[in-house]
């Protein structure tokens, strides 16, 4: 089929772990989140996926990469967070083509609680209004009458908000679910221990992600320490059984995390960790930095040419 010609040009000749980054596997198609996919879409993927690469669970797919025992087109599925359609909406698709996965789960958010990226689209979404000033915050003054404005006023506050400390990154977003005047938000997106449990029981893979996802480089060291340790913490209560692999919030080296983030992790015990530095795993590279990479593109085709390109890149581009 024409959706797989971009596979005849896979590179052969070295070993190569693609790692599939996904965050939210929707119901259905939402315009303010254009880069999640929705339930048809996603199955419409992870049926290719199934038909032309060779799918491993995380762990096992690391311990072959260090031994370069690898098949080729090897891949991980891996998402970030701890959302709820990740039990609700994507599982049922991975085990309807029988793939693994691991999800990286935020443990401050379980239970009720909401990430401030969906806070802040949420907020906008629902607003009955077509301007938002929040100066007070520090986030500007946005207009937001029509989709567009809407989805640029989403991506400005987002990409200052991500860099606050997690205390005043709650408080400037609650104080902007105010000004915009919406309905309270639902509390029902990111999973609860019952479910982090389900997943579990059902082979699924869970890493940390820390408690509160902070940027680990923008908090004090004894602060990032604990948010890794405390998420590893929780997570095994909930599933009673050891939690080995992690997730850097955001994931970029030396932006978002440095080399003392990665002692950190090693230290406490994990036995892997992802970044999402562009690129492929290699067996020389560094297994608490291993690269992931998420396919945009709207059709097989695009996503194929595009992991294609991300394979040809080799290492990631950037370690700590």
């Amino acid at each position: 089929m024409i959706e797989s010609l971009p596979l005849l040009a896979w590179p052969s000749f070295r070993q190569a772990l693609t790692i599939l980054i996904f965050h939210r596997v929707l119901a259905a198609p939402d315009p303010l989140r254009p880069g999640e996919p929705d339930a048809a879409g996603f199955d419409q993927f992870m049926n290719f996926i199934a038909r032309h690469f060779a799918v491993l669970p995380l762990r096992e797919a690391a311990e072959r990469l260090r031994q370069g025992r690898l098949p080729r087109r090897a891949c991980c599925i891996t998402f970030d967070d701890g959302y709820a359609d990740n039990l609700t909406v994507a599982l049922p698709i991975l085990e309807k083509y029988r793939l693994p996965a691991t999800v990286f789960i935020a443990t401050g958010y379980l239970d009720g609680g909401r990430m401030f990226n969906d806070a802040v689209i949420d907020a906008i979404a629902m607003t009955g209004h077509t301007r938002l000033d929040l100066t007070e915050v520090g986030l500007g003054e946005h207009s937001i009458a029509s989709l567009e404005e809407r989805r640029a006023a989403v991506s400005a506050i987002l990409e200052q908000l991500k860099y606050r400390p997690p205390e005043q990154r709650r408080h400037d977003v609650a104080r902007l679910h105010e000004l915009s005047d919406c309905a309270p938000l639902p509390s029902d997106i990111m999973l609860t221990s019952e479910q982090v449990r389900e997943l579990s029981r059902r082979g699924v893979g869970i890493g940390g992600h820390t408690i509160n996802h902070p940027i680990l480089a923008s908090v004090e060291d004894d602060v990032a320490r604990q948010e890794i340790a405390g998420g590893k913490q929780r997570l095994e209560a909930i599933t009673g059984k050891p939690v080995s692999t992690f997730a850097y919030p955001n994931g970029r080296p030396h932006r978002d995390y440095a080399a003392r983030h990665v002692d950190m992790v090693r230290e406490l015990g994990f036995e892997l960790a992802v970044s999402t530095a562009h690129g492929v795993g290699n067996p020389d590279g560094d297994s608490f930095q291993l690269p992931r990479f998420t396919p945009w593109g709207a059709t097989n085709v695009k996503r194929c040419a595009q992991m294609l390109r991300n394979a040809w890149t080799g290492r990631a581009a950037a370690t700590c």
